[in-house]
């Protein structure tokens, strides 16, 4: 048998002598983190930061922000902490509703008979079951803005609400001095923007646009067929919302000489950074090129009221009985629609993801996978998709809050999933669980918190 040499010897007990030091200390090398915090174990990160996932890792909730994104088995956490099992499970960013609405917290004495306060709180939550854990809501109400206080206190669940006032539009606004007057009234009252509606003249939506500026706040939503998409876009509106403008100014040109107004519209929006709401499931909806039958038959539509859906169907019957209505024309515009968001995408116009949730069809929450499939049928890849609705959202409302991405530091909008987002957007059908504002709602409390409005709901029909 070979013997060994002194300098082997000393080697040998050296790396034995440094294994057992490992060993003996592996867990006093690890981070330890005290008291309530919550935390993701093993979980498969999809960051939105960049298309890829970081896999077996652990994020910390603290404070309702995310305070740690470490390699799993790295960090300890005592009793206090409340820990969920992420193993072979993924783990995303919440999405966002740009283009929702939401009920008035006081309905109007001449409100439909469902528009409760439970229909309100019901549809808070549906957006949250959905994973929709911030909302963009485009029409104000009075005392709508306490319901925002209510769900950042945590007294009531649902979505970080980025409230616009009451509309500007044709009805609303008489003279350019109320136009600027309800400019500087909805900035003192604490609303986050201004919504635009159609019958604005130009010199009242001049007079709304230069105050806006002027006073810091931002404009968004459809454009007044007497200002035109191009002088919007110049004047500074910051989001265009349905496309509607970019449609009424390409209907007058065809052939070779549309190809490039489209590409001339959309290197002016670029330019100006101006943000895109598509909306297009909707509004396949209301131009009357969907499938009517196959909407009344969505599932998602027993989370609603039956008087709600009553009216849908109504809308949509008169519509398609309307004898000048054209089914070749309304293929045409969706067309139109379709096209334009491939290019848009494309060219790097910057894209927000909005449904206008709960208008037809569109149940709250439920709503955003009936887009994500229109705007695959545009060409956009799962990963393009979802950065609509995550980290492009995180920087239009980059002044206000921190989120939209998985970044120590960012606000804790969260859904945990089966399967990978980004090969199957399906997977965000059936989430695992969500947390909102780093408040966590298991899947097994949403599916009871379902049934129960379904429940509700049924009731009141039968009634």
């Amino acid at each position: 048998m070979k013997r060994l040499t002194l300098p082997a010897i000393i080697i040998t007990l050296f790396v034995i002598t440094y294994i057992v030091f490992r060993a003996q200390n592996s867990s006093v090398s690890k981070d330890r983190i005290s008291g309530k915090v919550i935390a993701f174990t093993n979980v498969s990160v999809i960051p939105m930061t960049g298309n890829m996932v970081l896999e077996n890792q652990t994020v910390v909730i603290s404070n309702d922000e995310i305070s740690h994104i470490v390699p799993f088995e790295s960090i300890e956490f005592d009793d206090e902490a409340t820990l969920i099992d992420g193993t072979g499970k993924f783990l995303m960013p919440g999405l966002a509703e740009m283009h929702g609405h939401v009920p008035p917290t006081d309905p109007p004495s001449n409100a439909p008979r469902y528009m409760t306060r439970e229909y309100v709180e019901n549809t808070l939550f549906l957006y949250t079951a959905a994973g929709v854990t911030t909302v963009r809501g485009m029409l104000g109400w009075a005392n709508q803005l306490s319901l925002k206080e209510k769900v950042a206190s945590k007294e009531l669940i649902g979505p970080t609400l980025y409230l616009a006032g009451p509309s500007f539009n044709g009805n609303s606004i008489n003279s350019v001095e109320e136009a600027s007057k309800k400019v500087i009234e909805q900035k003192e009252e604490g609303w986050d923007l201004l919504k635009i509606h159609p019958g604005l003249t130009l010199d009242e939506y001049d007079a709304m646009a230069q105050t806006a500026n002027e006073n810091d706040i931002t404009f968004g939503g459809h454009i007044p067929s007497d200002v035109g998409i191009i002088h919007a876009i110049e004047m500074g509106q910051e989001t265009i919302d349905h496309m509607d403008g970019y449609v009424s100014f390409l209907d007058n040109y065809s052939g070779k000489e549309l190809d490039q107004k489209i590409h001339e519209l959309l290197a002016l929006t670029k330019d100006n950074n101006v943000w895109v709401v598509p909306t297009l499931a909707l509004w396949e909806t209301i131009l009357g090129a969907a499938d009517y039958e196959s909407l009344k038959k969505y599932d998602e539509l027993k989370y609603i009221p039956e008087n709600l859906v009553s009216g849908y169907n109504a809308w949509t019957d008169r519509l398609l009985s309307n004898p000048n209505f054209n089914p070749k024309d309304a293929k045409e515009h969706v067309a139109l629609r379709l096209r334009l968001l491939s290019e848009m995408n494309k060219y790097g116009v910057r894209i927000l993801l909005g449904t206008d949730a709960p208008q037809l069809y569109s149940v709250p929450g439920f709503s955003i996978h009936r887009e994500f499939s229109k705007m695959s049928a545009a060409g956009m890849s799962p990963y393009e998709i979802l950065v609509t609705g995550t980290r492009n959202v995180g920087e239009y409302f980059a002044s206000k809050d921190e989120f939209g991405t998985i970044e120590i530091g960012k606000r804790a909008d969260l859904i945990l999933l089966d399967s990978n987002p980004l090969q199957d957007l399906s997977s965000l059908k059936n989430n695992s669980g969500v947390m909102v504002a780093g408040r966590w709602l298991s899947k097994e409390f949403i599916s009871d918190k379902l049934s129960e409005i379904e429940s509700s709901y049924k009731k009141v029909k039968n009634d």
